[in-house]
């Protein structure tokens, strides 16, 4: 079943999202899994996917490819899902309305790249934002970021797919994974960014957490676990570890909420609002033992958490919506 976000005004917007990732890159399902309600409710989708970000000579020629792309799609609204480079060859693209989504490192910056890649990065994506005709941001710090446009600016959280993630029996999901039933197992997102999401403190956690509760299965996503997979190992999980030094609004949260898999994590981003009224949860310094002391703390307890009624908030099918009324704001606005 898919979540609809409702019924759209016919003639049916026609939207091409613009991706940074290659085709089949396991970096960012949220977007395919955010389109799937829109799809639904009769919005006309195509995706292209960025072969490169940092090779210019093929950065030219996606260029020229997504101005072919979108001559023969014929999109009323080209939707930039990423700051950056991405956003740039978007709206350089076409004289179409461009709405461009920031979702928190390309307008924070990163910590893991070449010294002069991160002010560049941030730089490219203010100047998208000139040429951009909506923008969304995936929470209020990220919008706080913007040098320019903020009144033309809309806070949407990345929506969570709650009909892929939802709680499921943990005995069972970790008999289909192979761990054990008794093993105490804390997950942690390290993407394709272990430094900025500090995969260093996490570990340096979970050697606190041990002395304290004995032996944890450590289970780090990097980038290369299929999608589908990541339900099945939230639910089979005690604990989701957060220590990342920049978020704008960590999609992984909103997961484990919607599969009600307890959460340890830092100040950043938009946690501390999303984890609102959701236990057990613990955020605290980014000091090991305080992370350590949390995580042993909530997986002793073994208890699942609340969060699946405050992830219906932010569920892919309301995201859906919110997304389709800026598409018809932008639409509006025709060269």
């Amino acid at each position: 079943k898919v979540e609809t976000a409702g019924p759209v005004v016919c003639p049916p917007l026609r939207v091409l999202s613009v991706v940074p990732y290659a085709a089949g890159s396991a970096s960012m399902p949220f977007v395919e899994r955010q389109n799937a309600p829109m799809a639904a409710a009769g919005v006309v989708l195509q995706t292209f996917s960025l072969a490169s970000r940092t090779a210019p000579l093929t950065v030219m020629k996606e260029w020229r490819r997504l101005r072919r792309v979108i001559s023969s799609f014929r999109p009323e609204v080209v939707h930039a899902q990423f700051g950056t480079v991405t956003a740039l060859v978007a709206v350089l693209s076409t004289s179409l309305p461009v709405v461009v989504t920031y979702r928190g490192s390309d307008l924070n910056g990163w910590c893991s790249r070449a010294s002069w890649r991160s002010p560049l990065a941030r730089l490219l994506s203010q100047i998208a934002a000139l040429r951009a005709q909506q923008i969304i941001c995936v929470s209020d710090e990220v919008k706080s970021r913007l040098w320019w446009r903020g009144t033309i600016a809309t806070v949407i959280p990345t929506g969570v797919d709650t009909e892929a993630f939802f709680p499921q029996p943990g005995d069972e999901v970790r008999r289909a994974l192979g761990w054990g039933r008794d093993e105490r197992v804390v997950i942690f997102n390290a993407s394709r960014d272990p430094i900025t999401k500090r995969l260093a403190l996490a570990q340096a956690s979970i050697e606190v957490a041990e002395k304290i509760c004995g032996k944890i299965r450590f289970v780090i996503l990097d980038g290369n676990v299929p999608p589908a997979l990541v339900p099945n190992m939230m639910n089979a999980s005690d604990c989701l570890l957060l220590t990342s030094d920049r978020e704008g609004s960590p999609t992984v949260v909103q997961e484990a909420m919607a599969c009600c898999l307890p959460v340890v994590s830092v100040d950043v981003g938009d946690v501390k609002e999303r984890l609102r009224g959701v236990e057990p949860t613990r955020i605290v310094s980014r000091n090991p033992q305080d992370l350590g002391r949390a995580v042993a703390e909530v997986i002793s307890r073994r208890e699942r958490s609340n969060g699946r009624q405050s992830a219906e908030q932010v569920s892919a099918g309301r995201v859906a919506r919110q997304l389709i009324s800026v598409y018809q704001r932008a639409s509006s606005f025709r060269p």
